[in-house]
């Protein structure tokens, strides 16, 4: 199992050809999806018509919710590496939920995860 990030999602989303022919090689692979990067998406959503689509995506996928311990480690990251490496809030949620979990996160935003302990990323495919 893998969660996958929001970047990964937006490609499948708008049919960018190396997201949907790695989204197919992956069979009976699990995926998931961070209750915050289905967030994200909606955010992201212009009209109802853009939300339906987005609220589709996602049917097939399990939504993970960070657990207590997971935002307290998210804190931490935050804390100790806002001033540096300035790492988004929901960024730091997400790779701890992945982190928690024990399973990769497939983005390509690695530097939004740089100071992230412990937490294995994956490029899905070429970009």
């Amino acid at each position: 199992m893998q969660l996958v990030d929001t970047d990964v999602l937006v490609d499948v989303l708008r049919k960018h050809p190396p997201a949907l022919t790695w989204l197919a090689a992956l069979g009976s692979e699990t995926l998931g999806m961070s209750g915050l990067v289905a967030m994200e998406l909606l955010q992201g959503c212009r009209n109802r018509a853009e939300q339906r689509q987005v609220e589709k995506l996602w049917r097939p996928y399990h939504l993970y919710w960070p657990s207590q311990a997971d935002c307290l480690r998210a804190y931490d990251d935050f804390a100790g590496h806002h001033l540096s490496h300035d790492p988004g809030i929901p960024d730091a949620v997400i790779a701890e939920t992945a982190v928690g979990l024990g399973v990769k996160l497939a983005t390509f935003n690695e530097g939004h995860y740089r100071s992230v302990a412990y937490l294995r990323l994956t490029q899905p495919y070429e970009r």
